[in-house]
């Protein structure tokens, strides 16, 4: 396979949406989502936003979800992170019955074990970058010095400035110090990169790939931008609610590597 790329079909062990491929064997799946529908109602019409979609994320992976605007991959997103709970299906996080769980298990869940990031900062203008990022510690069990997140994130002589002295990239960083700083299990990132123009956007997808492989964070990032998928160790693409493809890449990008 040419390493640029990923394969066009499923890799041995890929042979069925959701199943382990061979690389993930030996590691233990983390999330356990089985026959997942989410259907909205608007007045009379019912929407899918999934369809009976299985998958399992390994602990210390990187996924990327692809797929244009509507095909569920945010919905899949925010079900993985205790933001929504399915309409039929089960999911399950360890031992967290994510598809069971009332909003008080689903809030200490997202605060116990996951980090986000959303394509917009949502930093608080009247805080420096250090104090958006200590928001988060004071409600960690064992944070990481906001000092340390932001100087993994290369931001150590920004760490006093307001989000108004912050390029885009930079405020997008901040928010993943934000996000690793309470040290979880789960990175969930959608669409990172997709208010950056290239150049900022590679290095923000650098800084992901840093964190997952440094730190060990099982990480998923959804996105429309199929250049990304060379930077996963699978790619799940998906349409119309439902899981099409998975997809192994014989090896993972680096940012540097990566054209759109």
């Amino acid at each position: 396979m040419d390493a640029s790329t990923p394969s066009q079909g499923p890799s041995a062990g890929d042979a069925a949406p959701g199943a382990a491929p061979a690389a993930a064997e030996a590691r233990e799946a983390v999330f356990e989502a089985r026959g997942l529908c989410k259907i909205y109602r608007v007045g009379d019409v019912e929407v899918r936003a999934l369809d009976d979609v299985d998958l399992d994320l390994y602990r210390g992976e990187f996924l990327v979800l692809l797929g244009p605007s509507g095909s569920g991959k945010s919905t899949l997103l925010n079900i993985l992170g205790g933001l929504d709970v399915p309409t039929r299906g089960t999911v399950r996080f360890l031992d967290h019955d994510l598809s069971g769980g009332d909003e008080a298990a689903l809030t200490r869940f997202r605060r116990e074990h996951v980090g986000f990031v959303f394509q917009f900062y949502n930093l608080i203008p009247s805080l420096t970058a250090r104090e958006n990022v200590a928001l988060v510690t004071e409600i960690a069990a064992h944070p990481m010095d906001p000092a340390d997140a932001l100087r993994l994130v290369g931001l150590e002589e920004r760490i006093d400035h307001f989000p108004a002295q912050l390029s885009g990239g930079e405020q997008q960083r901040v928010a993943i110090a934000r996000a690793i700083a309470k040290q979880p299990d789960v990175l969930l990132c959608d669409e990172p990169t997709g208010a950056l123009d290239f150049e900022t956007g590679k290095r923000v997808l650098d800084v992901l790939a840093r964190t997952n492989r440094e730190l060990g964070t099982t990480t998923a990032v959804i996105t429309h931008n199929a250049a990304i998928a060379g930077m996963a160790d699978r790619v799940v693409r998906m349409r119309s609610g439902r899981i099409a493809e998975i997809v192994r890449n014989a090896r993972r990008l680096s940012s540097d590597e990566l054209s759109w």
